[in-house]
């Protein structure tokens, strides 16, 4: 893989957190529950997908449904674990799936983790935990425990991303989608009806469009450049921008710990990511030669037979 490949892929992975990072913000002004919420999203972000894709090729092998399924359940799993944690609890304890991503890709995939990646993961971890250490606490046990459950699927779902590298994995991300409106659907005929507003409709749009449906096609992109670790470790500068977005739409200004957390982990793993990206550079190079050498050229190209 090049490097400029390998570099579009970190781009795109940075741009589907970025996108993620929204959600907060807008699911705070939708007076709905969360399933009623978490299904019209998907629906809307399929419909988006399946634009998207226009033949979408939908041939249910192992790693496609694996990663549906898995993504539908880390869905489910983080909703539920908002409402019976604190919102932080969940956010903290979902990204523990960074390090599970480690040892699930290295058996699965046989891709191990960098130097760069293992040195990122306790700085990554030590930012997250200042960034929240004032909130952290509280909850209940049973939230945290779907909390980390969410990780060990949102691990899982990179790594049968990661599979189908050599293909399209867009299509999981799809049914994945699918799958969880159906869900949410049913459910929802056991729960209040939602208050239907145009604000509530223009938030839905927003989170179905933009943070869920052009965000999983910045991830099929990267997932195809980068590994599932590194994907997931970038994945991590989500809840960094989260304080942005609370400061720019009510004025709230993130605290010494936010900030200094949030330096911490968007200077791991932006280091770790050009040291990947340079590494890429390398490879490419080293290859080249021996393609060079293979041929009886020299470094500078010309054949040594004609010298």
């Amino acid at each position: 893989m090049d490097n400029v490949s390998k570099s579009a892929g970190i781009l795109a992975m940075a741009g589907t957190a970025f996108l993620w990072s929204i959600a907060g913000l807008f699911i705070k002004v939708i007076d709905w529950n969360p399933i009623a919420i978490a299904g019209s999203r998907s629906l809307i972000a399929s419909a988006v997908i399946f634009l998207y894709l226009r033949h979408p090729k939908i041939h249910l092998s192992f790693a496609q449904i694996a990663a549906a399924v898995a993504n539908a359940v880390t869905m489910l799993l983080f909703v539920s674990a908002n409402k019976t944690t604190t919102a932080t609890n969940a956010i903290v304890l979902q990204y523990f799936a960074p390090v599970s991503t480690v040892f699930i890709s290295a058996l699965l995939l046989k891709e191990r983790a960098r130097v760069e990646h293992i040195v990122a993961l306790p700085l990554v971890a030590a930012g997250m935990i200042l960034m929240f250490l004032d909130e952290l606490g509280g909850g209940k046990l049973l939230g945290n425990v779907l909390a980390f459950m969410s990780a060990i699927t949102f691990s899982f779902y990179f790594v049968f991303m990661r599979m189908q590298k050599d293909g399209s994995p867009l299509e999981s991300i799809l049914l994945s989608h699918w799958l969880t409106a159906g869900i949410c659907i049913v459910l929802s005929f056991f729960l209040p009806w939602p208050h239907v507003t145009s604000k509530a409709l223009a938030a839905i749009a927003v989170l179905g469009i933009v943070q869920i449906g052009l965000s999983a096609i910045l991830l099929s992109i990267a997932i195809k450049r980068v590994s599932a670790v590194q994907a997931n470790l970038i994945a991590v500068i989500e809840p960094v921008f989260n304080p942005v977005w609370v400061f720019l739409a009510i004025g709230e200004a993130p605290g010494t710990n936010a900030l200094i957390g949030g330096g911490i982990i968007i200077l791991a793993v932006t280091v770790a990511s050009i040291i990947s990206a340079r590494r890429g550079e390398e490879v490419v190079s080293s290859s080249n030669l021996l393609k060079q050498d293979a041929a009886g050229l020299p470094q500078g190209g010309t054949r040594v037979a004609d010298v």
